[in-house]
């Protein structure tokens, strides 16, 4: 049974969200405030986190940017902020995924299904698979324990980071679209306005960039992007 941490402070919202996850069969933790969610992140260590951005004592924004200082806890932002801007900055700052109030509750329980099963954490038979070490230079991915380094050093990535990162490294010679890296790591159609797969690459080259000066994700120009270096 899988434990979700829901951080809502509108009381009707969150025992809604309870009941919807309950119902599905996942075990459920309460958080009526960004503090007693940062407390209850830390103590019961859930499987995921869904997450209200206008909290009161610490914002959603906040407990994010926290959060992916020291875990890979997959984020689903549940917001009333349905602008853009809103959902680009939740996602630069590690949220990995963005639903706006008002929601449908299937649309929900499919976007925790799919973080947890990118994420590990909601599969019942696994295939299984040799253990794998994908490397480019100064980088190696674990595929199997979902760990990255750089330089020796192993750096925290979302769960739509390390798979658009073990996309390109399973297929360094090939350019991958914008659309393409979308419908691979996200398993659904990609929509030319959204910005998503660039806030995400984004970030990627920054928490590799902090390790290292080489450039291991490239821009080809008007065609999207490919591996830089040599895979072994």
């Amino acid at each position: 049974m899988y434990h979700i941490l829901i951080a809502e402070d509108d009381n009707d919202i969150n025992q809604l969200l309870k009941r919807i996850l309950t119902k599905a069969g996942y075990r459920v933790s309460q958080a009526f405030s960004g503090t007693e969610a940062r407390l209850l992140a830390a103590m019961e260590e859930p499987d995921l986190m869904l997450l209200d951005l206008m909290l009161p004592g610490m914002s959603g924004e906040e407990l994010i940017c926290e959060i992916r200082g020291k875990s890979s806890l997959p984020i689903l932002v549940l917001s009333a902020k349905g602008g853009l801007d809103d959902k680009v900055n939740a996602i630069r700052m590690g949220a990995d995924d963005y639903v706006t109030k008002p929601f449908q509750q299937e649309e929900v329980l499919v976007r925790v299904e799919a973080l947890l099963r990118r994420a590990g954490g909601q599969n019942p038979q696994p295939a299984k698979e040799e253990k794998r070490l994908l490397t480019a230079g100064e980088l190696s991915m674990d595929t199997e324990g979902r760990t990255v380094r750089v330089c020796g050093k192993e750096i925290t990535l979302t769960s739509h980071e390390f798979d658009i990162l073990q996309v390109l490294l399973e297929n360094p010679k090939k350019v991958f679209s914008k659309d393409a890296l979308y419908e691979a790591v996200w398993k659904s159609g990609y929509y030319g306005e959204d910005n998503t797969v660039s806030v995400h690459v984004s970030n990627l080259r920054k928490k590799i960039g902090a390790c290292t000066d080489r450039e291991y994700i490239q821009t080809v120009w008007g065609i999207g992007y490919r591996l830089g270096g040599d895979v072994s």
